[in-house]
């Protein structure tokens, strides 16, 4: 080689690289298929767990060779990027500890597994500028899962096989919540739009706003997203007006509950129907739907107290639930999988100690959508929700909900990472 010319040198680095593309080449090509499929797992959320499990899979494959190294380990030595990956490192180790068989001690780290992938996300979107195509993609995929909900809603001929009624597919939780999410992030559009003087684009984002929490309020109700909307009202009063507006957003929040308890039968029904359980459950140990959740709390906080510190290790939930219902009647003898609450699904495998590191991430993600920008509102919004709403889901656990708080979190945390890197450093002031 080094008795070749320069020319003939240049000659074979030409034929080399039209033959055998160059590694920046293909590593352009992985990081823009991992950009749209990253796009596909967000349209496919509100749709498909088969298809999401799928993309979310070849989306891995695509980004990984693509991440620099450097700069991932920079977000896992973050606390956005770090604490996820802390909190699943001690999952696996709590595996050493569990009673029950290899098969269930790797079952529960499965709920975990997907924290790993926020430092990606993180890493990913800080170096794309492809995150917006992203949410949009959520956004558009949940209007059209409106325009068939209320489709479902208005022609119960319509055919089509739903889950339940306007439920047109998974479950009307993971609906719900969705659809707060679209709504509050119009809102903080529209109250921009408004600042600009766009009073057309304002009373349409309203409009698409209304429609979206109209679907939740007569359509299908999750109590949980009900319980989620006053925190969401209250932070987006306070986003925009400050202490003024906490106080304009509570006596606002009133006076559509109001609104909506008055229209909306089926909202009255939801809330009676609550009640009544309730009163069953105290009565009789009925086994329905809140007197279930309340049994659940009820033996969860009794599996921490037997195993404060530590828990009883990876994967011991659904052992414990079924030692608990041994010769149990009502709802006692129901054994379960699943605590219907985040922290103790946490506590009971971890301890404590688990259940602290996972207050400490979700600190972490609230502090990294301090600012001010609409993206700041999305991740803000998705870490508030998940927060409320882990009283009384496992959501990080569950795969829709937990894959939303994932990519929600980690796209919209780079894109805010990104908007920090290329901001402009603020430059000091000249001394008169």
């Amino acid at each position: 080689m080094n008795n070749l010319g320069v020319g003939a040198r240049e000659r074979l680095r030409t034929v080399t690289l039209s033959v055998f593309p160059s590694k920046t080449r293909k590593s352009q090509t992985l990081a823009e298929a991992a950009d749209w499929l990253a796009v596909g797992v967000a349209a496919s959320l509100p749709w498909s767990t088969s298809a999401t499990g799928i993309l979310i899979a070849l989306w891995l494959v695509a980004v990984l060779p693509t991440l620099d190294l450097a700069g991932l380990r920079r977000e896992v030595e973050s606390p956005a990027g770090g604490v996820p990956v802390l909190l699943w490192l001690f999952g696996a180790l709590g595996m050493l500890w569990a009673d029950v068989t290899w098969s269930e001690r790797l079952g529960g780290l499965g709920g975990f597994n997907k924290l790993l992938c926020i430092p990606l996300l993180l890493t990913q979107f800080r170096q794309s500028a492809h995150g917006a195509r992203v949410l949009c993609a959520f956004l558009i995929s949940a209007l059209v899962l409106l325009l068939l909900s209320w489709t479902l809603a208005l022609f119960p001929g319509f055919p089509w096989s739903a889950n339940a009624p306007g439920v047109p597919v998974k479950d009307y939780i993971m609906q719900s919540i969705e659809f707060v999410l679209c709504a509050f992030a119009l809102f903080d559009l529209a109250f921009g739009s408004g600042r600009a003087g766009r009073w057309a684009q304002v009373a349409g984002l309203l409009a698409l706003a209304l429609v979206l929490l109209a679907d939740v309020f007569f359509v299908t109700t999750g109590r949980t997203v009900l319980l989620v909307l006053p925190f969401l009202i209250v932070l987006l009063g306070w986003r925009q007006f400050g202490g003024r507006g906490v106080l304009g957003a509570v006596l606002l929040g009133v006076v559509v509950a109001a609104l909506v308890w008055t229209a909306s039968p089926y909202m009255r029904q939801r809330l009676s129907a609550s009640i009544t359980d309730f009163h069953a459950y105290l009565a009789t140990d009925a086994p329905n739907s809140t007197g279930l959740h309340l049994e659940f709390l009820r033996k969860s906080i009794s599996f921490v107290a037997t195993a404060p510190v530590f828990g009883h290790g990876t994967g011991s939930i659904p052992e414990q639930f079924r030692n608990a219902a041994v010769a149990q009647s009502g709802a006692a003898a129901v054994a379960s999988v699943n605590p219907h609450n985040q922290i103790l699904a946490v506590a009971i495998q971890i301890g404590l100690a688990g259940a602290a590191i996972l207050a400490a991430m979700w600190i972490a993600h609230l502090a990294l959508f301090r600012g001010a920008t609409l993206i700041d509102w999305i991740g803000l919004m998705i870490v508030t929700q998940n927060i409320v709403a882990s009283s009384f889901n496992s959501h990080l656990f569950d795969f829709g909900e937990g894959w939303l708080y994932v990519f929600g979190v980690g796209v919209t945390g780079g894109i805010v990472l990104r908007q920090q890197d290329h901001d402009p450093p603020l430059q000091p002031v000249p001394e008169p």
